[in-house]
């Protein structure tokens, strides 16, 4: 699943670039969750590493598209930067901080799915893949498409999209030093959890994609901090 930040203090552009988004991912059958936020000192405010690609306004009230996009780079050389703006000058400083691309305001649909078109392709070259056998050999599985690992007699059982299983025979260390890195933490012994998929936690237990699993609680304080510095900063 893609992470999009959307960082735009015009309650309208917000609204636009949203749905640009929304459309793209319907269309083309990708996974996004989108963050807004109002400016740029929001977006800072406890700044995590986990977004894929962040949409920055560069005209904004209290904190400037480009001063923000040096201080985010500061903390994160990967992320995809693409800035929002009325006025071409304005993006063309954009290469200071290696922005990909920008969008002129009003943004048309084209032009939005020219830009994410390009930005997901380059998101997916870093994307991290897992080889599992099946009846039919090897294939190579996008970690974005695994719900979770479980480690279950000596074998860790892969729990990926449209309730397929795959058994590897590995150890959960192995998978929590690979994929930890890519988004996934431990909620107890047994299972390393795609965050990107948790859907609610309660009463000791995290929702992944419909599956209810325990968090232990020696893990929990650790667990719940990862998933609040996932989400950018939103208790949960």
């Amino acid at each position: 699943m893609l992470h999009i930040a959307i960082v735009e203090d015009d309650p309208k552009y917000q609204r636009e670039l949203q749905t640009a988004v929304e459309r793209y991912a319907r269309k083309h059958k990708e996974l996004i969750r989108t963050s807004i936020f109002s400016d740029g000192d929001e977006i800072l405010e406890n700044y995590t590493a986990n977004y894929d690609i962040i949409l920055l306004d560069i005209q904004m009230r209290r904190m400037d598209g480009m001063r923000t996009a040096e201080r985010i780079r500061e903390l994160d050389t990967n992320v995809i930067l693409v800035f929002v703006t009325q006025m071409v000058n304005f993006a063309v400083q954009g290469y200071a901080v290696n922005a990909m691309d920008f969008l002129i305001k009003p943004i048309s649909y084209p032009s939005m799915e020219r830009v994410l078109r390009k930005a997901v392709a380059l998101c997916k070259k870093h994307t991290q893949y897992i080889t599992v056998p099946t009846s039919k050999g090897l294939l190579r599985l996008d970690a974005q498409k695994i719900y979770y690992f479980e480690s279950f007699s000596h074998r860790i059982i892969v729990h990926a999209e449209e309730g397929k299983e795959y058994q590897l025979r590995e150890t959960m260390r192995k998978m929590e030093e690979t994929f930890g890195p890519h988004g996934f933490f431990r909620c107890n012994n047994c299972y390393l959890v795609n965050l990107s998929f948790v859907e609610s936690v309660e009463l000791g237990t995290v929702v992944v994609a419909g599956h209810q699993l325990a968090i232990s609680r020696p893990r929990r304080k650790a667990f719940m901090e990862a998933l609040t510095n996932y989400l950018g900063g939103i208790k949960v």
